[in-house]
């Protein structure tokens, strides 16, 4: 070997070494990985390419100029996750903190250009402490390319954000453009502004983990789409989600061979789902006993519960599960719930991956919170999602929908491809009880028995207008199918929608609902 190659592999053995073993010991004792443990974890088995490994940055000024690591404090490159094309960067928070500085930025500017030149996802590895304070603006301007990028890319490549660090002020904008946010427990958090100024300006008292915590996010904001109690679970997670995924919004998803039979009988789900429409069940078994092997991805469980968003496959392929759950508020649809689940269905649009709608829905939450915080707005994100989406869409009512959350609910009206329904179903305006009492309140209350009138009436309502055949009668339902048919039938209709083209007209942009 040259002199010149025997410095060249001392160079590469320091830069996988990291500044110091002392610093390498700091990053552990927090709970946390180096940037190159968590690039191991996240590729598969030497298959990642580092770029720019070389960069240090050019700044002068406060000390910088005497210390110039390689790297600058991000590794960045591309490798295969199970086999396909990713990139990603992954800050270094041994270097500088981790903060952004011009040529950190431009070491992540590059690597998302690549990502989309070559048209596959982008995965950023978050542990950084914001800005670079000694160079200025010019570190400010370093996010601003990325956020560009972020926005550039939405909806054509998948953006996948892991934070397992600090990620605060203007930094926390980048994952929050990105598709989807995982968090690991007691080591990431994501803020705009930390305790110290939020108690000085509001004199609140909270700490940097309940603050912007993975649990904060996952539960309360809806920042986070994924929380997790260590790291290697967590890029576990993110290497099973690419799974999932196209490689770009030119692409389907990619398949499987199905193990698990196209006509297999879903018989279990009289047990699940009860006939009393008032009663609860868990909508999760549901799903579990609809999908492929049972296995499933849910997306913000843990943030507006009463809705279930989940990926999954059918047949092999791809497929994007809206649920109402009834374990949960009834149900019901509120301003969470339309917001989660307009942003799911947005996305799988975005990527080409149809969509199944399981509905079992009361209506809208009442409330003046509600309607004060926007009800309208919000549940209009839902409708304006679902009627912008070209992708196969079937929804399958399981017993209730009622009123305006029916029709929102990927109802035949608003374009679903294909509507099912169970014999259970009671597709209304609203509840027979509710009905009765409006339309025969005069008579109800002149009766000498109102009690048994009010029952009579009811039985008529439902008779008449929530018959499980009414809607079919109509046409807004193409079929009444069996609960133990629900699978085949749905692998059935999205095989044969598979190659649908709906393409929507000419336009710059939709003005969604804020």
């Amino acid at each position: 070997m040259s002199i010149a190659a025997d410095e060249l592999a001392e160079l590469r053995a320091a830069l996988r070494r990291g500044p110091s073993e002392a610093a390498t010991e700091a990053q552990h004792a927090k709970g946390k990985l180096t940037a190159r443990e968590r690039i191991e974890l996240l590729f598969d088995k030497d298959t990642f390419t580092e770029v720019e490994a070389f960069r240090r940055h050019r700044a002068t000024g406060f000390g910088l100029e005497d210390k110039k690591p390689y790297t600058d404090g991000v590794v960045t490159g591309w490798g295969q996750v199970h086999g396909r094309t990713v990139f990603a960067y992954a800050h270094d928070f041994r270097i500088f903190g981790g903060a952004l500085g011009e040529a950190h930025a431009q070491k992540i500017h590059k690597v998302m250009d690549m990502a989309e030149a070559a048209g596959v996802p982008v995965v950023g590895l978050c542990d950084g402490a914001g800005a670079r304070i000694q160079e200025g603006v010019t570190a400010l301007a370093g996010y601003g390319g990325i956020f560009t990028r972020n926005v550039r890319n939405s909806g054509v490549i998948p953006q996948l954000s892991v934070v397992l660090g600090p990620c605060a002020g203007g930094a926390a904008y980048s994952p929050a453009l990105t598709d989807y946010v995982f968090m690991v427990r007691g080591t990431a958090q994501m803020f705009i502004t930390g305790p110290d100024v939020v108690q000085a300006v509001t004199g609140e008292v909270i700490t940097q983990d309940a603050l912007g915590g993975a649990d904060a996010h996952a539960s309360l904001s809806g920042v986070a789409h994924f929380a997790y109690d260590d790291e290697e679970s967590c890029l576990e997670d993110v290497r099973y989600l690419l799974t999932l995924l196209p490689a770009n919004n030119r692409e389907r998803p990619p398949a499987v061979p199905a193990t698990d039979p196209s006509d297999r009988p879903t018989a279990r789900l009289h047990d699940l789902v009860p006939d009393d429409p008032n009663q609860s069940y868990d909508m999760r078994s549901v799903i579990q006993e609809i999908v492929d092997d049972g296995e499933f991805m849910e997306i913000h469980e843990t943030w507006a519960g009463n809705i279930v968003c989940a990926l999954t496959r059918l047949g092999g392929e791809v497929v994007g599960v809206v649920a109402n759950q009834p374990a949960t508020l009834a149900g019901v649809l509120d301003i969470r719930a339309s917001e989660k689940a307009a942003r799911f269905v947005q996305t799988c649009d975005a990527f080409n991956i149809p969509l199944v709608s399981l509905v079992d829905v009361p209506g809208f939450l009442p409330g003046v919170d509600q309607e004060h915080d926007g009800i309208i707005r919000h549940g209009a994100k839902l409708l304006y999602a679902y009627c912008n989406a070209t992708v196969p869409r079937i929804s399958v009512v399981l017993r209730k929908a009622y009123g305006g959350a029916y029709i929102v609910m990927d109802s035949r009206s608003i374009g679903t491809d294909l509507a099912l329904a169970w014999p259970s179903n009671e597709i209304a305006v609203m509840g027979a009880e509710g009905a009765a009492n409006v339309i025969f309140r005069r008579e109800i209350a002149a009766a000498d028995d109102p009690e048994a009138v009010r029952a009579q009436k009811i039985e008529e309502y439902r008779s008449n207008l929530m018959h499980p055949y009414y809607a079919a009668e109509r046409g807004l339902v193409d079929e009444v199918i069996d609960p133990s048919e629900t699978r085949s039938r749905l692998i059935s209709a999205l095989t044969m929608l598979r190659a649908k083209h709906a393409p929507l007209p000419h336009r710059k942009h939709g003005n969604q609902p804020q």
